[in-house]
């Protein structure tokens, strides 16, 4: 039970991007500008999310999709991380700013985002439509993406039925617009001090760690057949 609420509250903060109007304006978490430089043939991996994804508390490099990069080149698989981590962001700001977002080149998209719904109590549908309207516009706009929704869960005082709604959306979801679906992002850290910042709500390095190992573990192979990861 802790651990769904913690999972939440690692997303908080206000929705800053709640008032953009245009894909000029929007925030774009850590990226540095629509133009990149050449990682060598690198795969492009874009990571929107919340403060989970921006790595709030850690050095840019010790985030997790520097991590998950990291780990690929354990493997000889070549990837460029792209964080579009934004802290409080709600579903209704990541659809907002996915145009913008979308300016940049993916190979593939790691989409991270509801949480911050479910740590305010928005209506299940209302978060629903955004992320499948979120799914759609990757469609639109990249149509040979292979994108990936992380599961990610509601505080448990938010009630039973709640919780539950806002769990299952995420599997009907993926199923409906054909997308994988990753495991929830917090496991095996949420609610344990030891691997969570002073706040006990975002993870530390070490936590960190194992947030990326998870990832990786659960991504590597739904991209790489028979991809075995210790």
């Amino acid at each position: 039970m802790l651990a769904g609420l913690l999972a939440i509250a690692a997303c908080g903060g206000t929705d800053k991007n709640a008032n953009a109007g245009t894909k000029d304006s929007a925030p774009v978490g850590n990226l540095e500008g629509v133009k990149r430089p050449d990682r060598g043939g690198r795969s492009p991996v874009l990571f929107v999310g919340t403060s989970l994804t921006a790595g709030l508390g850690l050095d840019p490099d010790s985030a997790f999709p520097a991590r998950v990069e990291r780990l690929a080149d354990e493997i000889n698989w070549r990837i460029d991380a792209q964080n579009a981590g934004l802290s409080g962001e709600t579903s209704a700001g990541t659809l907002r700013r996915m145009e913008w977002l979308l300016t940049q080149p993916a190979e593939y998209i790691i989409l991270e985002t509801g949480a911050n719904d479910g740590l305010r109590g928005l209506n299940v549908d209302s978060t629903r439509k955004n992320i499948e309207s979120i799914l759609r516009k990757i469609r639109e706009v990249r149509p040979l993406a292979k994108v990936f929704l992380v599961q990610m869960e509601a505080p448990p005082n938010m009630g039973a039925e709640y919780t539950k709604q806002f769990h299952d959306m995420y599997g009907e979801i993926a199923q409906s617009a054909k997308v994988r679906l990753l495991p929830f992002l917090l496991q095996d850290v949420a609610g344990k001090p030891e691997l969570n910042q002073a706040d006990g709500i975002h993870p530390n390095d070490k936590g960190e760690a194992i947030v990326a190992k998870n990832l990786f573990k659960a991504w590597g192979p739904m991209v790489i057949p028979g991809l075995s990861v210790k």
